[in-house]
């Protein structure tokens, strides 16, 4: 019965993956003027156990973590895919230019931060992965100083990623709280939804087939996602970038969720069910879970040395989204329930997303069409801008 709770083996992992999600879900529930941080205590829960002592295999953490998370983006592009680009036509460039604008200042405050206050800005790298939330990021710039052959970076980035991260998670939650009273914002009246399907889309729906396995298109999905994201992209510099286990699958649900519901291989009752709803929540636990218990010790210990590097991250994480997305709402007048969902997929952090699905009202899809259309292409700037701060640093 013991080593149910002590060890690296496969139930203890289970127990405590366990144990953070549903404590983590049942403090979720608390509020503080009538805001929740919801299923981001499951990270929180992680952290403290971790930090408590509980060591568990780092390798199967791993692996539930990028499968949650896997899971999780699977299941936001198939529920936004099928309007996904009808509503790119409709301000999906306008996102996207921010979300590059909201990247560079980013990147922009990482290297001034470096230069003004004499860190390293290899290891100002990991703090900016961690700001952003960003894993492939930090992935990517590993590999960067590993193949410069720069002693002990890696581990440093990995620090520097561990101190932020949390902190960042919280950050984006804050912003867009703080935007409710800085924009004005009303969001009793604040509208849910988009233009409705036309007519020749009701037909269409209508006329698809019922799944009688539903697993199989979200597997099939699943597998073509690893392949795409999979595939190197040649940019000059020393490792191609790629979309990633992450951006590979979302883009991979997007594009199928899409053709699925347009060619009646399925309709939107399976898109927007409870089967792809729970899919979603129980990936978004896991990722949570598995990032908490793996990142508490580090976390700890680089908070002692290097505590300066939690004010840096919090920086870059806050800075940013709050100078965009108050210009997306004052000057592009855009919905509130959306830029939530943008400030989330402009940092690729699922957290924010789950909150903000958290706050906006039943049936309201606005938050992940936000968050999908500015994820490919921030997942592909975030990569490409780490192993960009590690070569400036040489």
């Amino acid at each position: 019965m013991y080593n149910l709770f002590t060890g690296s083996g496969v139930g203890p992992t289970v127990f405590y993956l366990a144990v953070s999600i549903f404590l983590g879900l049942l403090l979720g529930k608390i509020k503080i003027a009538k805001v929740s941080l919801g299923i981001t205590w499951v990270l929180f829960v992680g952290i403290v156990l971790s930090a408590l002592g509980v060591t568990l295999n780092n390798n199967m953490l791993h692996i539930v973590k990028e499968f949650g998370l896997i899971l999780f983006v699977t299941a936001v592009g198939l529920q936004v895919g099928p309007g996904f680009f009808k509503s790119f036509k409709k301000g999906g460039l306008a996102m996207n230019l921010m979300a590059l604008v909201n990247v560079g200042l980013g990147v922009l405050i990482t290297y001034i931060i470096a230069k003004m206050s004499g860190e390293n800005l290899a290891d100002m790298t990991g703090v900016y992965t961690g700001a952003i939330t960003n894993t492939p990021g930090l992935s990517a710039a590993q590999q960067a100083v590993t193949d410069l052959g720069i002693e002990g970076a890696a581990d440093r980035l990995a620090a520097g990623y561990a101190v932020a991260y949390p902190l960042a998670v919280v950050g984006m939650i804050m912003t867009c709280i703080i935007l409710r009273p800085l924009c004005r914002i009303d969001v009793k009246n604040e509208p849910t939804t988009m233009e409705t399907a036309n007519d020749s889309d009701a037909v269409m729906m209508r006329r698809a087939m019922p799944l009688k396995n539903p697993l199989i298109p979200i597997f099939i999905i699943i597998a073509a996602g690893i392949v795409l994201g999979s595939i190197p992209i040649p940019v000059g510099m020393d490792a191609p970038l790629k979309l990633g286990l992450a951006g590979g699958p979302l883009v991979a649900a997007i594009i199928g969720g899409f053709l699925g519901v347009k060619h009646g291989w399925f309709d939107t009752d399976f898109t927007d069910g409870k089967g792809v709803h729970m899919l979603r929540e129980v990936g978004i636990a896991l990722f949570l879970a598995g990032v908490g218990l793996g990142a508490g010790g580090v976390f700890v210990e680089t908070v002692k040395t290097h505590y300066i590097w939690v004010l840096y991250g919090v920086i870059i994480t806050v800075v940013p989204p709050m100078i965009v997305a108050t210009f997306g709402r004052l000057v592009l007048k855009m919905n509130y329930y959306t830029l939530m969902g943008f400030i989330g997929g402009s940092h690729t952090d699922p957290p924010t997303l789950a909150f903000a699905n958290n706050i906006a009202p039943e049936g309201c899809k606005l938050p992940n069409l936000g968050y999908a259309t500015v994820y490919p292409l921030t997942m592909f700037l975030r990569i490409f801008t780490a192993q960009l701060l590690v070569l400036l640093a040489m």
